[in-house]
């Protein structure tokens, strides 16, 4: 498998990497914080000290920290679809 990487990212596994919610249009859930453990096409699942916390792909900036250490910031509009059809999908550069 190859490594995550920031350009990478959007057609990469998200499922087990930490992530904080940077920016937000819901201040309920700014700041939330966790390790992903499920993804649909709308949704990310978190975890964090044993509580669950979904959050909206839409509405949100995502603040992800991979594996090498990268901290890497994404827009949540960019990631909603199907996990499986995302990771099909051709990005355009940013």
């Amino acid at each position: 498998m190859t490594e995550i990487t920031p350009q990478n990212i959007l057609r990469h596994e998200l499922i087990g990497l930490n992530v904080r919610v940077t920016c937000t249009k819901n201040p309920a859930i700014k700041g939330a914080r966790g390790t992903i453990i499920d993804e649909t096409r709308n949704m990310l699942t978190l975890v964090d000290r044993g509580r669950k916390l979904m959050i909206p792909k839409n509405i949100v900036t995502f603040r992800f920290k991979l594996p090498s250490g990268v901290l890497v910031d994404v827009d949540g509009e960019r990631l909603v679809a199907r996990p499986e059809n995302r990771l099909k999908t051709r990005v355009r550069r940013w």
